[in-house]
């Protein structure tokens, strides 16, 4: 029991006798420096740091003794590294390269701009600011067209792998955007009727959706085939159809994504679409096939039974590079490598109109196109000898002949406002814009 006592004890619950005498002086501890010495700081200077004045607090020290540790902390604020770039991790503003100049009607002249808009209320005025000549592919120029809801602007689309919006009257740049999406060849492109977006197609494979404001891609369809001619259903802007050059016809759904329906049949290669009036049918052409070599060269397709209506239009022994339907009466035409344009039905059986032929122009191998105007009242086409002839589509007479390129003229479109406006391009690259 002692024992325990003694062990549990608390020597503070003694009581603490009084000490006499002077008190003795507290014991000093010598403790060791400290490890780091606490860093001294001048008054923060102004530093420029990202385009902004900021204060900075510099460190006043003993040079450091050689083999001694420096914490992160420390060498920066001893070695501050301020750069007048900006830091590369911020988002930097979006601008894409082929954003070139404006597409707004702004920039238009006063005179052209009214010109358009009494086109469109009805009121004709015509423009005298033309020709105009557009540079910029470096190769032949497949094709172009104009936007319907923004009347200023031109598309092109090259063989230098490039396709081109082009504000054609602006006061400042022309060429207002550039792109290079495609890493071959393009070989059709086509405006969307309600959006302000292209739709391309080349040799990569592909049709690629571009929306022309932005500048930026949107969408990619990807084929197993080089894809020759795009084409928009002319009642559903979502629905467009592509003829590839090993011969497929597929019909392409934007919203899915996807094909929707698929014309098979042993096709050559697919020169041309286009859709009836009443969207129901469309025509291809297409290269020989092999067996019969008339046969199939113009094939009228159900678009909804996935069925050919007819495979036997045009017998004669030559392509037809070109088809196109007249805007308002039953018929569609198609240019022949005969070096002329021939009339057909859009009513079964699609007979061919044996009396009349439009043939003053040359197509020579050429892929030249044409076009019917606004009224439907005349027919224009590219020549091999790089003009362009116009046919009055009633008695197809020869009306006017215009020389427009040294090389051949490939295609032409006229303006879907003004009638007296037409463009053109050629096999030199070369892309222009006549009254």
């Amino acid at each position: 029991m002692d024992l325990l006592c003694t062990a549990y004890v608390d020597s503070s619950d003694d009581e603490q006798k009084p000490m006499s005498g002077p008190l003795p002086e507290p014991e000093t501890l010598d403790l060791p420096p400290y490890k780091r010495p606490k860093p001294e700081y001048s008054r923060y200077p102004l530093v420029k740091q990202n385009s902004q004045h900021v204060y900075c607090p510099i460190l006043l020290r003993e040079p450091p003794v050689p083999g001694r540790y420096v914490s992160k902390r420390e060498r920066a604020l001893t070695c501050p590294s301020f750069s007048t770039d900006p830091d590369p991790n911020q988002n930097p503003p979006v601008t894409s390269p082929t954003v070139l100049g404006s597409i707004s009607e702004s920039d238009l002249p006063f005179d052209i701009l009214s010109s358009l808009r009494l086109q469109a209320a009805g009121r004709p005025q015509i423009s005298k600011r033309l020709p105009i000549s557009l540079y910029s592919h470096s190769k032949a120029v497949n094709a172009i067209d104009w936007s319907s809801s923004h009347a200023h602007l031109l598309a092109s689309a090259g063989m230098d792998h490039t396709v081109c919006i082009w504000n054609v009257w602006s006061r400042d740049q022309k060429k207002a955007r550039a792109f290079r999406f495609h890493n071959a060849a393009v070989k059709d492109v086509k405006w969307s009727q309600d959006r302000l977006s292209v739709l391309s197609c080349g040799y990569d494979c592909s049709s690629r959706l571009v929306n022309v404001e932005r500048g930026i891609e949107t969408q990619v369809f990807k084929d197993d085939q080089p894809i020759g001619v795009v084409k928009f259903h002319p009642d559903n802007s979502n629905i467009f159809l592509t003829g590839g050059l090993k011969g497929s016809l597929r019909l392409w759904d934007i919203r899915a994504g996807k094909v929707v329906h698929q014309y098979i049949r042993k096709l050559g290669p697919i020169l041309d679409v286009d859709f009836t009036n009443n969207g129901k049918q469309f025509i291809c052409s297409s290269d020989v096939s092999g067996g019969n070599v008339s046969e199939n060269y113009i094939t009228v397709w159900d678009v909804s039974r996935e069925v050919p209506l007819s495979n036997q239009v045009y017998v004669e022994a030559y392509t037809c590079p070109c088809v196109r339907g007249h805007p308002f009466d039953p018929c569609f035409v198609a240019q022949s490598n005969g070096n002329y344009i021939a009339i057909f039905s859009t009513s079964p059986p699609y007979k061919l109109d044996k009396y009349k032929r439009y043939e003053s122009h040359g197509v020579s191998g050429f892929p030249i196109k044409c076009n019917f105007s606004l009224d439907g009242e005349k027919l224009v086409s590219g020549s091999s000898d790089g003009s362009m002839y116009f046919y009055n589509y009633r008695s197809s007479v020869l009306i006017k002949k215009i020389k427009a390129f040294e090389q051949a003229c490939i295609d032409v479109a006229l303006h879907p406002v003004i009638p007296n406006v037409i463009a053109a391009c050629s096999w030199s690259g070369d892309v222009s814009v006549f009254e």
